[in-house]
């Protein structure tokens, strides 16, 4: 994204079809997501450098703390191939006044594999505008271990 201090929201249409493709997957993926407690479906896609999409979906339990978020279900497959950098984020929620940004957790547990800033694609599932924010603007002072 280059300015960290940079939150827009833009229409879907004029986005990078490989934008639009990364959205796309987390609102396929978030139809996947195990929510009978909370019935609040998330889905994330996690792009790499070299292009490889990685999906994932938010998976509840009844006690909770166990319960998983779309953002690190997406980051955990992408990790468990081999990828440890990435480039792109979409978050697809549905709340009806705002938009669904990654949780604190999921904020740090991608800032672990951010050595620069990662831009954040963050939907609804219609997908008609789309903000467009970075992690390093949703947590500017996120821990690092010296």
């Amino acid at each position: 994204m280059g300015d960290s201090d940079k939150v827009t929201t833009v229409e879907f249409k004029t986005l990078s079809p490989a934008n639009q493709e990364l959205i796309e997957a987390a609102i396929e993926v978030r139809k996947k997501a195990y929510c009978p407690y909370s019935k609040f479906a998330v889905g994330a896609a996690i792009r790499t450098p070299c292009g490889r999409i990685f999906t994932g979906c938010n998976i509840e339990t009844s006690t909770y703390t166990p319960c998983i978020c779309a953002e690190r279900t997406a980051a955990a497959k992408a990790i468990s191939e081999g990828f440890r950098e990435f480039s792109a984020v979409a978050v697809v929620g549905q709340q009806e006044k705002s938009f669904t940004t990654p949780c604190g957790v999921c904020r740090e547990f991608l800032s672990e594999f951010a050595d620069k800033d990662i831009t954040i694609y963050v939907a609804k599932p219609a997908a008609v505008n789309v903000m467009v924010t970075s992690l390093f603007q949703l947590l500017p002072h996120r821990f690092q271990w010296s």
